[in-house]
């Protein structure tokens, strides 16, 4: 008799079980959520009165994670024309960030120090990166040197995903430096305190 009981009482929970198993996976209601019919990329689609189910944004509308900028900070022009100073007030935080971009993303074929001189550059012999310390390049103007960075130029790639917009002008700032450091910069041009300091170590 008591196996009986036993028996019985162990059926039930394996039904109990087998229940419980068969109502854990997910309702109907979310099945239907997940497998949702949905239109690819550019497919055709009869909804819309043009055909297309891509859409877009409504006028006047831009991406929540886009800043607003001046245009000349933003895209390093302004009517067409290439801006001639950067527009970001120059510091020597400004400049120290410049360095370090550079020296991470354009001194491997640029050099260290601008010049063009690389392990990268020494293996480009058809179309080698230039000296960014050239005449010719620092006669740029600054708006053009930004665009170069944020469109690429040649065989250099843009590095508008790698570089944030100011980021890219602090790159610009330390071209700059680093023309300064190649052409030697006259003692007179110097602020007073280093210049103290200069003609202090010159003695």
């Amino acid at each position: 008799m008591n196996h009986s009981i036993y028996l019985m009482v162990g059926l039930a929970g394996l039904s109990l079980c087998h229940l419980g198993c068969e109502n854990s996976g997910p309702s109907r209601d979310l099945e239907r959520m997940v497998n949702q019919p949905y239109y690819q990329y550019y497919e055709p689609s009869e909804f819309f009165p043009d055909g297309r189910a891509m859409r877009h944004p409504p006028e006047g509308t831009m991406p929540a994670d886009r800043i607003e900028m001046p245009e000349a900070l933003e895209q390093g022009m302004v009517n067409g024309a290439y801006v001639d100073k950067n527009p970001v007030l120059l510091t020597p935080l400004f400049v120290q960030m410049g360095r370090n971009r550079f020296e991470v993303f354009c001194g491997s074929c640029h050099g260290v120090l601008g010049n063009g001189v690389s392990v990268v550059a020494s293996k480009m012999t058809l179309r080698p990166p230039p000296s960014l310390v050239s005449d010719r390049i620092q006669q740029f103007p600054d708006g053009r040197i930004y665009r170069v960075i944020t469109e690429g130029y040649g065989l250099m790639p843009t590095y508008s995903q790698e570089l944030e917009v100011v980021e890219r002008w602090a790159v610009v700032a330390y071209v700059r430096a680093l023309g300064l450091h190649a052409a030697g910069v006259p003692m007179d041009r110097l602020p007073e305190p280093i210049r103290a300091r200069a003609e202090e170590a010159l003695k």
